[in-house]
């Protein structure tokens, strides 16, 4: 999906990883040909640098879930890449509308969704 031409990578830009992205060359890529950062737990036989991201995983997998689950992003019917970032867009602003409206009601859970699952 990455390659040096690539425009879904911009300079300075910070890539949050898995351990499983470790490697020489593959941090090579990333930071020397697309010029972007390159963040990922520290594995076990290795010296520490970057330490844990579990709660920012936890975090990343809560929004996965959401985009999968209640806003259909599994089955998103898209035949190009732009087609998914369009409908990836239009869910995201979806959801960024229903926690603003929850919010501006007072809702006790903001961040949930339910009541717009139909």
């Amino acid at each position: 999906m990455l390659d040096a031409s690539s425009d879904l990578v911009c300079d300075g830009q910070v890539i949050l990883a898995d351990k499983g992205f470790a490697g020489k060359q593959f941090e090579a890529f990333i930071t020397e040909d697309l010029k972007a950062h390159l963040l990922r737990p520290d594995r076990k036989d290795e010296k520490p640098r970057f330490g844990d991201f579990g709660g920012i995983r936890q975090w990343v997998e809560s929004i996965f879930d959401t985009l999968k689950g209640q806003l259909g992003l599994e089955r998103h019917g898209a035949r190009t890449l732009e087609g998914v970032m369009a409908r990836v867009a239009c869910k995201l602003l979806a959801m960024a509308a229903g926690i603003w409206h929850n919010w501006k009601i007072d809702a006790p859970r903001k961040r949930s969704l339910v009541s717009y699952d139909h």
